[in-house]
C-alpha cells in the first residue's frame, strides 16, 4: 500500500460565520491510497479548535507508513497503528480510515452502507446550516435552502433573537440550532433556550463551553428542550460520561478518528440512551458521503459541508427533497471529477 496527499481550498458561498469566527474558504487535505490498482480516497478537513491544520496534517500524514501492511483489509491493525503515533490529529487519522473504507469497498464492488447491511432507504433529512450574518444575508441564504425541510441556525455571536426572528419572518420550516460553545454562563443559557422554545426549535446543540459540564447539566435540569453535544462529544470514550447531561451526541469523522470509531460511538450512544447526528465541518463530497453511509444508523443529520461550497472536486452523496439519497456507487460512493 502506498499513498499521496494534498492540498485543496474549497471556496464557500458565503462567509462562514459561527461564534468562534469567521471564513471564506477553508483547506483540506485529500487523500489517495493505492493498492491493486485500486484507488480509496479520503479527506481530512482540519479545524483550529481542535489544534490541527493543514500543515499539521501533512505533518502527521508524512510520519505514516501504510507499507508495512499487506492490504487494507487489514484495518484494524492499521488504525490502531495510525492512532498510536501520536495523540490528537483525529482529522488527519480520519483521512487515512476513510481511503481504506473506500478502497475496502471498491475492491469488494459494494457500497459501505451495504457492507454494513444497512438499508439505504432509511437515511434521514438532513439539515441545511445558516451561519451568523446579517439579517439581508439569514434571508438570502434560508431562500437558498429552499429544497431543505429543515435549517440548522448558528447562534452565540450576539444577535440571536435578530437572527431567529429574520428566520421565522420568511419560513415555518423545523429549526435546529447550534451555539457552538456561545453562551459562557449557564443563567444566559437557560434564558435563551427557553426562548428558544416559544419559537419552535428542535434542539439546541452545544449550549455551553465544553469545558462547562456542570453548567451543562445545570441547565439541562431547567429546559425542556433536547440537548444535543458537539465540542463534548469528540471520540467513544466521551459518551458514556454525557448521559443525563445531554439527550444526544453529534458525531464527526472529523473529531472522532473516522468511520471506525463513528460507528463504535453510535452504538454506545444508542446502550447509553443517547441519540445520535451525524454532522460535519465544511467538506467536499469525499468526508460527506463517507458520513453519509452511517446515516440509516442515526436519528439526525447535518451532512451539508459540501453544499456550501461552490468548487466541490468530487461528486458524491446528494439530497432528494432534504433527505440523504444514497446511491450503488462502491466504498464510500465518490467518484472525482476535477
Amino acid at each position: 500500500m502506498n499513498f499521496k496527499f494534498s492540498r485543496y481550498d474549497l471556496r464557500l458561498k458565503h462567509t462562514f460565520t459561527i461564534a468562534r469566527g469567521a471564513r471564506d474558504v477553508s483547506p483540506v487535505v485529500i487523500l489517495e491510497l493505492e493498492h491493486e490498482g485500486i484507488v480509496g480516497y479520503g479527506e481530512a478537513a482540519p479545524l483550529a479548535r481542535y489544534g490541527e491544520s493543514v500543515d499539521s496534517v501533512a505533518a502527521f500524514l508524512a510520519r505514516v507508513d501504510v507499507a508495512r501492511f499487506d492490504n487494507p483489509f487489514q484495518l484494524e491493525s492499521v488504525l490502531a497503528y495510525v492512532d498510536g503515533l501520536s495523540t490528537g490529529n483525529t482529522s488527519a487519522k480520519a483521512a487515512i480510515d476513510l481511503a481504506l473504507h473506500d478502497w475496502i469497498g471498491r475492491k469488494l464492488g459494494i457500497p459501505l452502507h451495504q457492507y454494513w447491511g444497512l438499508d439505504k432507504s432509511k437515511t434521514p433529512l438532513t439539515s441545511f446550516t445558516i451561519g451568523i450574518d446579517t439579517p439581508q444575508v439569514i434571508e438570502e441564504k434560508v431562500r437558498e435552502a429552499e429544497a431543505y425541510p429543515i435549517l440548522k441556525i448558528k447562534l452565540g455571536g450576539g444577535n440571536d433573537e435578530e437572527i431567529i426572528r429574520t428566520v421565522r419572518r420568511i419560513t415555518k420550516k423545523t429549526l435546529r440550532v447550534d451555539a457552538n460553545e456561545g453562551w459562557k454562563v449557564k443563567e444566559q443559557a437557560v434564558e435563551k433556550i427557553k426562548w428558544l422554545e416559544q419559537e419552535g426549535v428542535e434542539f439546541v446543540e452545544q449550549p455551553m463551553p465544553a469545558s462547562d459540564l456542570g453548567g451543562t447539566a445545570w441547565t439541562r435540569e431547567r429546559v425542556s428542550m433536547p440537548l444535543i453535544a458537539d465540542e463534548n462529544s469528540l471520540r467513544l470514550h466521551d459518551v458514556p460520561r454525557l448521559q443525563g447531561i445531554f439527550d444526544g451526541i453529534n458525531i464527526k469523522l472529523m473529531k472522532c478518528t473516522g468511520l471506525r470509531e463513528a460507528l463504535r460511538m453510535i452504538h454506545a450512544a444508542k446502550a447509553c440512551g443517547l441519540k445520535v447526528m451525524m454532522g460535519c465541518m465544511i467538506e467536499s463530497s469525499v468526508a460527506i458521503s463517507a458520513a453519509a453511509q452511517l446515516s440509516p444508523l442515526i436519528e439526525y443529520a447535518d451532512l451539508d459541508g459540501n453544499v456550501l461550497i461552490t468548487n466541490d472536486p468530487f461528486d458524491g452523496v446528494r439530497s432528494l427533497d432534504g433527505r440523504l439519497a444514497l446511491s450503488d456507487r462502491p466504498g464510500i460512493g465518490v467518484e472525482k471529477h476535477i
